[in-house]
């Protein structure tokens, strides 16, 4: 689609909404750890997918299903939002959202763009640069999660075009490029689709979601929580899953022990999503450091697993455990919502987003 196609700026229909009841979202069945809380920060943001934070406090928000991304302001500082802006329309998935020297970026099917000064601008946005319109335009893992790692370049990740194949690159890698879109480089292959990584706040390593395969039964293959200290890794796919699980169909062409294992077997088909970890000062200490993942929920499973957020526990850099933090989503085999992505805000507070609730939850800690 070309830039001038897009309803931004003054051709835009620029939303601005008061946020509607949040008494249809059932937040006290949400099972958390003693002096924990959870509640409704946003009930009104349809598809709420990847979240990005301004300077100012701006929430910006992406979506898979649809073609917009709005920005969620809370301006009397009560964690309650009070304004939703739909900043652009006519994008294309535009699932994943960043924030850099004040500038939002945003990655569609195909192309990132770059919305300069944009939390001065939220009711007038500005027409986006491209940053780059060269990545594939396959729809299937199409949708992107993006952000800037500590060393300054945009890490933009791109899925299989499919459930098992072998496609060629840049398929089934996370890439990296400058600000401006220039150098672009593979950083890790053989990942089928991740939607979610951070990076370790003392270290500066990167830590990754990934989902598996499907189409193997109830239990397998396991998702994966993998760790890319370096860039060149290769983490198995479509040839071997969780380690030392070669693909029926691809797993003769290559030993498993060729390739990195996950630092952690997440459960079978959870759709681990968006992780961060904790860098705030307002849970316990036992939690600082340690890594939170958004498992969105299986689709293939005949008895559903995932729905919640789990946390993952290391010691010395090296994970020990893998334990449920936040349940509820599911409730027996209904499902009233899916974590997509979590955000530390400022205050240490967690944020989460849910794209079938269409909402963000706020969980924070008073013993």
């Amino acid at each position: 689609m070309p830039i001038g196609a897009l309803t931004i700026g003054a051709l835009a229909l620029l939303l601005s909404v008061s946020m509607a009841s949040a008494e249809n979202l059932p937040v006290e069945n949400i099972r958390l750890p003693a002096g924990f809380k959870i509640e409704v920060f946003a009930d009104d943001v349809p598809g709420a997918r990847s979240l990005a934070q301004a300077p100012g406090g701006t929430i910006f928000v992406g979506t898979r299903s649809g073609d917009s991304v709005r920005a969620v302001l809370d301006h009397d500082g009560d964690h309650r939002a009070d304004e939703i802006v739909t900043i652009a329309r006519g994008l294309n998935r535009p699932n994943g959202v960043a924030m850099r020297a004040g500038a939002l970026y945003v990655a569609e099917i195909g192309r990132v763009l770059r919305f300069d000064n944009i939390e001065a601008r939220l009711h007038n946005p500005p027409q986006p640069a491209i940053i780059t319109n060269d990545l594939p335009k396959r729809r299937h893992h199409g949708w992107k999660f993006i952000r800037f790692g500590p060393d300054g370049k945009l890490y933009v990740p791109i899925g299989a075009p499919c459930n098992i194949c072998a496609a060629p690159k840049p398929f089934s890698t996370i890439l990296r490029m400058n600000p401006d879109g220039s150098e672009v480089e593979t950083y890790a292959e053989g990942v089928r689709n991740s939607v979610g990584f951070d990076w370790h706040p003392e270290t500066a390593e990167l830590w990754f979601s990934d989902n598996g395969r499907d189409m193997l039964g109830d239990d397998l293959p396991p998702d994966e929580l993998n760790h890319a200290p370096r860039a060149g890794m290769h983490f198995g796919y479509p040839y071997c899953h969780g380690g030392d699980i070669p693909d029926p169909e691809f797993g003769e062409v290559a030993d498993c022990s060729r390739f990195s294992p996950p630092a952690v077997r997440l459960g079978p088909h959870v759709a681990a999503l968006g992780l961060r970890f904790y860098t705030g000062a307002m849970f316990p200490p036992q939690y600082r450091g340690q890594i939170f993942i958004a498992e969105h929920g299986s689709w293939n499973r005949s008895k559903k697993s995932g729905y919640r957020i789990s946390l993952v526990r290391l010691e010395n850099g090296k994970p020990v455990s893998y334990e449920p933090f936040a349940e509820g989503w599911l409730d027996g085999e209904q499902v009233w919502g899916r974590p997509v992505d979590l955000m530390i805000m400022p205050d240490g507070a967690l944020l989460v987003s849910d794209d079938h609730a269409g909402a963000i939850y706020r969980i924070s800690y008073a013993p």
